[in-house]
């Protein structure tokens, strides 16, 4: 019994890795809202699979494998394909098989450019793993925001809001800059600040508070958009707070 107790925590992993295969699939075929329902579901069960390991006190090297592995599909890949859909649709205005498309070599360059999301979040799973210092806070963005994030800019598109935005926000031109972007924050040696906390004293934690404070006003007036800018907004905080120095 105890050896299936075990295995908890790791199946709970494989339903993050299966999300995450289904996320791709139905990035690659157009199909973005389902694609950022999916990683959504990702997310979930890679939180949850955290917290059955300390519950249940089964940790194994394993189970911490199979995690990278997970999120680097979901987080990476996954996201990768919703990018790169994004912009055959900002090129090309439809969605294609790729050995059907019919572009000059710098428009194959700017629909490869996606592929530095999956590339450079493997880069930063490596690092994260081999990363034995302890500190409390994250060495550059955590895949899994990657991954709501991209997962948020598929579901927009369903949410049509502020569609009169969508010509700037999908631009071919931004797109490829976010991708840059978001790819780039996953491998910066810059801290970011975790959300886990020790306790609940306003001042070791005040920048976590002005953190959540902020993302759930974000959250209620804007929905779904929330989630891409909450993403940001994580971002941007962590870049003041180096830049003025505070200590996590």
């Amino acid at each position: 019994m105890r050896a299936i107790i075990k295995q908890i925590p790791n199946f709970i992993t494989t339903l993050n890795l299966l999300s995450g295969v289904i996320a791709t699939f139905f990035a690659i075929d157009g199909h973005l809202i389902w694609a950022g329902i999916f990683i959504c579901a990702a997310s979930v069960f890679d939180f949850l699979d955290g917290m059955a390991a300390r519950a249940l006190h089964a940790y194994s090297e394993t189970g911490k494998e199979l995690d990278s592995l997970s999120d680097l599909v979901s987080f990476g890949v996954a996201p990768g394909a919703i990018l790169f859909t994004l912009l055959e649709f900002s090129l090309f205005d439809a969605n294609q098989r790729i050995h059907e498309i019919n572009a000059h070599w710098y428009e194959w360059l700017i629909l490869f450019s996606a592929f530095l999301v999956p590339v450079f979040g493997a880069i930063r799973l490596a690092k994260f793993n081999v990363n034995t210092s302890n500190e409390p806070f994250f060495r550059g963005l955590p895949i899994p925001s990657n991954g709501i994030f991209w997962a948020s800019m598929g579901l927009m598109l369903e949410f049509p809001k502020y569609y009169q935005y969508f010509e700037v926000i999908y631009s071919t031109k931004n797109l490829v800059i976010l991708g840059v972007f978001m790819s780039g924050m996953m491998v910066i040696n810059m801290p970011m600040f975790s959300l886990k906390v020790h306790n609940l004293k306003f001042g070791e934690n005040w920048y976590r508070y002005l953190f959540l404070a902020l993302a759930l006003v974000l959250l209620i007036t804007l929905n779904v958009y929330g989630l891409a800018l909450t993403i940001l907004l994580y971002i941007v905080l962590n870049i003041i707070f180096y830049l003025f120095k505070v200590r996590f």
